[in-house]
């Protein structure tokens, strides 16, 4: 198989998934490294097509009629769990974490999170690899992305959050 057309079977692959693809395993597909698939998402994204990387591996975001909805929150990171797992609860996708930092203005991380599954292996991969938070950089206050399924979802996460002393009031 040449390069483009691995390309173009790697983007069909992830059209079919609705869970990320770790490079790793795109790798074994294909019987190519992983930084060759690593390479070929960078082709891809700079060819148009709107892949996301997560901590999980790649996904191609879903159109839906789903609500983004963007929500304050600061803890430490005991509180990483518990805010996440409210988050998926609700029956909201954790999009991402944002905080703004004084240097580099607004830093992003994927995290594409829709179960408590999703959860405890993104903590997982945090503690295995001794992992600093994005929140650290700003003590504790961060923004998240949620896809919500509806509004009376997203107001159940803010008073969650707010219950269990997460929510940022600034």
């Amino acid at each position: 198989m040449d390069a483009a057309a691995r390309r173009a079977a790697i983007l069909s692959r992830l059209e079919q998934n609705d869970h990320p693809v770790s490079a790793a395993a795109l790798a074994r597909e294909f019987a190519v490294s992983r930084q060759i698939i690593v390479g070929d998402v960078a082709l891809l994204r700079a060819g148009g097509a709107d892949i996301a990387a997560t901590p999980r591996g790649y996904v191609l975001p879903r159109d839906s009629a789903a609500l983004l909805r963007t929500v304050a929150c600061v803890h430490d990171r005991e509180g990483m769990a518990r805010e996440l797992e409210i988050m998926v609860d609700q029956g909201c996708q954790v999009v991402d974490v944002v905080v703004e930092h004084p240097i580099y203005g607004q830093l992003a991380g994927q995290l594409h999170l829709s179960s408590r599954y999703d959860v405890q292996e993104f903590i997982r991969s945090v503690s295995k690899n001794q992992a600093n938070l994005l929140s650290d950089l700003t003590g504790g206050i961060h923004l998240h992305t949620l896809r919500c399924p509806s509004e009376e979802a997203f107001q159940r996460v803010r008073a969650a959050l707010d219950e269990a002393g997460l929510l940022w009031k600034g």
